[in-house]
């Protein structure tokens, strides 16, 4: 059985939780090899997309020494040829809690250059104070709920073959979500749990099938980002000619930090908001 590259990270390990500033403890894993087993190549994605990540236990400590609390706002392109693992990620937030900043701007500056480096590409940060979060406020998804459905389920593991387009047929432009997304880490085992929106303009999807085949990634280990896109690339051929779709997952925050998966036939990156279970 091939090794997870997320096997060499901290993740699933007993880790020292250092204080001060270390950008070593970033671990990035490349995304080809998961691109490579759903088909595609970097350089003929079949979406455009971002991974928005969200921080709410950013601290440091200011020239007099008291310490400054924010949340942060990071949006990694898919032009960044890695991600990076979200245990590395957290301890290596951890490391500004006992590190003295000059300000909030050579704060945004050193994470934006650290994780684009670790990423290989442009990462986008922005550092909101307390009000700003405040403002920001909670958000409810879009169009019908599939979880409203009255469906019987009894696949737990990864089954793409339970989708199926509405015997109705025709082409439909319609928005669904689901709660009942759950994934596990692929090191640790640990649950991931998550709503997703799924935008699509094409061929009519059975509904009771998609949530059926939603639900099935219960038992599925794989990161946030590689559930998205395996959605994406499952759902697409069932679509038809010049389909749009778009896959937006807002996974519950661990550990301070919540990743939300974008993936669309559109260009550009979603609004980045925040559901009661985030």
């Amino acid at each position: 059985m091939t090794q997870h590259p997320a096997e060499h990270s901290p993740l699933g390990k007993s880790s020292a939780y250092v204080s001060v500033y270390t950008p070593s403890l970033l671990f990035p894993i490349p995304r080809q090899p998961k691109w490579q087993e759903l088909g595609i190549t970097a350089e003929r994605l079949p979406f455009h997309g971002a991974d928005i990540w969200n921080c709410y236990e950013l601290s440091w400590l200011n020239p007099s020494g008291k310490p400054e609390v924010a949340a942060a706002e990071f949006i990694f392109p898919l032009s960044a040829s890695r991600i990076v693992e979200s245990k590395s990620f957290k301890l290596y937030l951890n490391s500004f809690n006992q590190t003295v900043f000059s300000d909030r701007r050579e704060v945004l500056r050193t994470l934006e250059s650290d994780l684009s480096v670790a990423a290989q590409g442009p990462v986008m940060v922005r550092v909101l104070g307390m009000n700003q979060l405040h403002q920001l406020g909670l958000t409810q998804l879009p169009g019908m709920c599939l979880d409203d459905l009255d469906v019987s389920m009894s696949d737990y593991d990864y089954a793409p073959e339970l989708l199926t387009n509405d015997v109705r047929g025709g082409r439909v432009r319609e928005t669904l979500h689901s709660h009942l997304l759950k994934s596990n880490c692929p090191v640790t085992g640990q649950p991931d749990w998550g709503s997703v929106l799924i935008d699509y303009a094409g061929e009519r999807l059975d509904h009771p099938a998609l949530l059926r085949y939603l639900v099935s990634f219960r038992q599925h280990s794989d990161f946030h980002e590689q559930c998205v896109e395996r959605i994406f690339t499952d759902l697409l051929p069932l679509l038809g000619e010049d389909a749009s779709l778009t896959v937006y997952a807002r996974y519950v925050r661990r550990g301070g930090l919540d990743i939300n998966p974008y993936r669309s036939t559109q260009p550009g990156v979603p609004d980045n908001f925040r559901l009661a279970r985030q």
